[in-house]
């Protein structure tokens, strides 16, 4: 057994000793000799060779890849609390709970969201708005998010009699979430 383990440890060192070697470096200076007939004299310069760019056809940059936000395990139970708490009218625990789950995730903006979503149901319209614009910012990315957050903003400015405002944002919406 003990034989064993010192030829393992042998071929580990082995191993690990070849990655120690130094990196060959190539060297950018080179010899031309310049192409003449047999038997002539020829002279030797040395020059520094750029390596040559070749253009590569102009194509279309990829588009933006899309993001898909979710709740953590932990987040979800505290929105799953939070709905609770509204549905008996218990608004301000419904924010304290929310401010949880946002100490845990605090650039979700699925949690943005509910935050103004608490607001609205306390009627803090201009809040709930400011809220949703947060979220807003942080869906970069995930066009689902980003039309609710639109979908939030309209509401808010419809209960703030911002009506032409809040088509805007609907219009917004409705470019953004699936039909």
């Amino acid at each position: 057994m003990n034989r064993i383990t010192s030829k393992l440890l042998c071929v580990v060192l082995i191993l690990l000793s070849g990655c120690s070697t130094p990196a060959i470096r190539s060297n950018t200076n080179t010899t031309a000799v310049p192409v003449g007939t047999e038997g002539s004299n020829t002279t030797q310069s040395n020059q520094t060779t750029a390596p040559q760019i070749i253009a590569a056809p102009a194509e279309p940059l990829p588009a933006a890849p899309t993001r898909s936000f979710i709740l953590n395990a932990a987040s979800t139970a505290l929105v799953a609390q939070a709905h609770t708490q509204l549905a008996s009218n218990n608004s301000i625990m419904a924010a304290v709970t929310i401010e949880r789950a946002l100490r845990i995730e605090p650039n979700n903006p699925l949690l943005w969201i509910e935050y103004a979503q608490v607001r609205m149901h306390e009627q803090n319209y201009s809040q709930a708005e400011s809220l949703a614009r947060k979220a807003l910012m942080l869906a970069n990315g995930d066009p689902r998010t980003q039309g609710n957050a639109w979908r939030m903003i309209a509401n808010s400015l419809r209960a703030q009699n911002k009506s032409n405002e809040a088509q805007q944002a609907e219009a917004k919406a409705e470019t953004l979430l699936p039909k």
